[in-house]
């Protein structure tokens, strides 16, 4: 068997504050193979981005990454600056969930492409130009090569953010990390984006990393699942196995709070009681307990492992599994 395209071995990143370290990814361990699609989700402030920053070697200044994060047999933090900037855009790239600050708003939408083609793959000035316009095309851009004259500013957000993902796919990346890539967009433009998604990564053979908070974004567009909370993965299973045989209460709840067509009008969601812990106290029990509904004495005492007891392709971090 063929090692991994993205390997995460006990990744943990503490950031330190006023009041005391914070952990905000907590010893995280996944795999992801070429051409397939990992879902990580969980509410905000779990670790998602800060994880994605990890892959990408973003993170701030101050922070502390341990563990290790392979991809295509290197440890990126080892690399030097040089080389993962040559290695972001024509091997790992990213859409971050917010265009208009992604996007130079002072620079036309042209010459963020064109620089990107010019710097990655060495394009001249007139090929890159004409590139740029078949990449605005391609993730569903009227008129590309007026567009390729506008500012950020002059675009719709659904159009800001298919700009972003062009200039992420521009150099043919192995892997894309794409951040809450719906946010702040109607529902019919998040169908769009993510159908969009869907189908360069197919065509591509591209290995992707959907984040995000909804559940119902990942189901029917990964290969797998990983569920954060509090900086860990608590679950992790095939997306057709965690929707029909989820284990862990957090991911109960998170599926719950999805609205249903089938409800009627005015229905109340079911909100998740309580509040995440302060990742700078960490708790000696289970992260979740506080805010679970099964909850047992022994859920405070110790916090459970990510493990498969059951020897079926899921991995739980629970005592008392649904």
């Amino acid at each position: 068997m063929s090692a991994p395209l993205l390997s995460i071995e006990g990744v943990s990143v503490e950031l330190p504050t006023p009041r005391g370290l914070l952990r905000a990814v907590d010893r995280v361990d996944l795999t992801l193979e070429a051409g397939r699609t990992l879902g990580v989700v969980g509410e905000s402030g779990c670790g998602k981005t800060m994880l994605s920053r990890a892959i990408l070697q973003l993170l701030p200044k101050r922070a502390k990454l341990d563990g290790r994060v392979m991809f295509g047999g290197r440890d990126l933090a080892g690399l030097s600056r040089e080389a993962l900037r040559r290695l972001r855009g024509p091997e790992l790239a990213v859409v971050f969930q917010d265009p208009m600050t992604s996007l130079n708003p002072v620079l036309t939408i042209g010459t963020q492409i064109v620089e990107t083609l010019q710097v990655h793959l060495g394009m001249s000035g007139i090929a890159a130009t004409k590139r740029g316009a078949e990449l605005l095309a391609a993730v569903g851009i009227p008129a590309p090569e007026q567009r390729l004259r506008q500012y950020p500013s002059q675009l719709s957000g659904g159009m800001r953010q298919r700009v972003a993902i062009a200039i992420a796919l521009s150099c043919e990346p192995k892997l894309l990390i794409a951040d809450e890539p719906t946010t702040a967009l109607d529902v019919t433009v998040q169908a769009q984006i993510l159908d969009l998604l869907a189908r360069e990564q197919q065509r591509r053979h591209m290995a992707m990393i959907l984040i995000t908070h909804d559940l119902g974004v990942v189901a029917g567009r990964t290969d797998e699942v990983a569920v954060m909370y509090a900086g860990r993965v608590v679950e992790r299973a095939p997306t057709p196995r965690l929707f029909a045989h989820m284990r862990m209460p957090y991911t109960e709840a998170l599926l719950a709070a999805i609205p249903r067509l089938d409800s009627a009008p005015h229905t109340p969601l079911p909100a998740i009681g309580g509040r995440p812990p302060d990742p700078t106290r960490p708790l000696p029990g289970c992260s979740f307990a506080p805010r679970c509904r099964y909850v047992e004495d022994d859920c405070r005492a110790a916090k459970p492992p990510l493990a498969d007891p059951e020897r079926a392709g899921s991995l739980y971090a629970c005592w008392h599994p649904r």
